[in-house]
């Protein structure tokens, strides 16, 4: 049984001193500078600031094209990247420029509206980009009165 002991505890010591390596050696300096580096970058971020969220074309006759311009700008601290912008139905088209929008440079936004509908319309603009919300949205509406004059169907409230 002595013996089980004396040999438990050699063994005991030659483990203990085979970890005795010092791991913070094995760590290179430049992987943790580029590592510092990424994680700020991840940090930075675009941000579409809108000069208006919402646009009102007023009293419209019917199926006559309006168009606006919602114009923006990256207050961000990354390059601003619009990946797509969708409407709530093909009544409405919203067309952007491709490519990246430097931090303090502005852009635009072209919402054309073929003035389809009757009474109150109300359409949404969904525009996602590299923000960190991912999507921003806006919002056109009008009141569509028929060519004749006479109002259609019963009034819609919003």
């Amino acid at each position: 049984m002595r013996k089980i002991v004396i040999a438990l505890n050699a063994l005991l010591v030659v483990v203990l001193m085979s970890c005795k390596e010092d791991a913070t050696s094995k760590i290179n300096n430049s992987n943790l500078e580029a590592a510092g580096q990424r994680d700020e970058a991840a940090k930075l971020l675009p941000v579409m600031a809108f000069e208006k969220v919402e646009h009102d074309f007023g009293s419209i006759i019917q199926n006559t094209p309006q168009e606006t311009v919602f114009k923006f700008t990256n207050t961000g601290d990354a390059p601003l990247i619009i990946t797509d912008a969708k409407s709530t139905c093909g009544c409405t088209i919203p067309k952007y420029s491709k490519g990246a929008i430097a931090p303090g440079e502005s852009g635009e936004l072209l919402v054309q509206f073929n003035g389809s509908g009757s009474n109150v319309v109300t359409k949404v603009v969904t525009v996602s980009a590299n923000t960190e919300k991912g999507t921003e949205q806006l919002r056109i509406k009008a009141f569509i009165t028929p060519k004749d004059g006479a109002p259609v169907g019963p009034l819609k409230q919003s």
